[in-house]
């Protein structure tokens, strides 16, 4: 039997649980190929960057972090609900955004000098085997849930292959 993607599930990343305290580097393993050969590039890294720019950022009108940048590598999209986004090649990693951030949103392991990518190991899943990075994680804050039902509170789907849980912060509805 080959593979057999159900391209409902989607990977769900608990940021309550990632920030905890316990878990003070990613230390997870990861099946793509690149990233196996060098330790250290782990594609949950950007996953969890685009989770805390979409959910837990607070989108401020003038955003410290951006203009803390010296090199011009975060940008905040005002046509997308100022959403944040890092330029993996212009970034030095430097860490000023973070430190900027009077809200404590931009978590420093968040802002690696190597660009790391995930493909949520959508041509590599089966239903017998999870992916790596979810068997791998000691505090259990990933694993494969169906993005078609109900969404628990404080849960929210970020693209068309991630939902995230965070309570770090509850945006007001305008």
């Amino acid at each position: 039997m080959g593979l057999e993607l159900n391209k409902n599930e989607r990977l769900f990343i608990d940021l309550d649980i990632c920030t905890a305290g316990e878990c003070k580097e990613c230390v997870i393993d990861c099946s793509y190929f690149y990233h196996r050969q060098k330790p250290g590039n782990n594609g949950i890294v950007s996953v969890a960057e685009l989770a805390t720019y979409a959910v837990v950022c607070r989108k401020c009108e003038e955003p410290h972090c951006v203009n803390s940048c010296p090199v011009e590598a975060l940008e905040q999209q005002k046509d997308k609900d100022k959403l944040l986004i890092r330029h993996n090649m212009r970034c030095i990693s430097c860490k000023s955004c973070s430190h900027a951030c009077p809200y404590g949103t931009i978590y420093p392991e968040n802002v690696p000098f190597l660009a790391h990518s995930c493909d949520f190991c959508l041509d590599r899943r089966d239903k017998k085997d999870e992916p790596l990075c979810i068997k791998t994680c000691p505090y259990k804050a990933l694993s494969l849930k169906k993005g078609d039902t109900k969404l628990d509170e404080n849960t929210f789907l970020v693209g068309d292959n991630i939902i995230i849980h965070s309570t770090h912060w509850d945006r007001e509805k305008v």
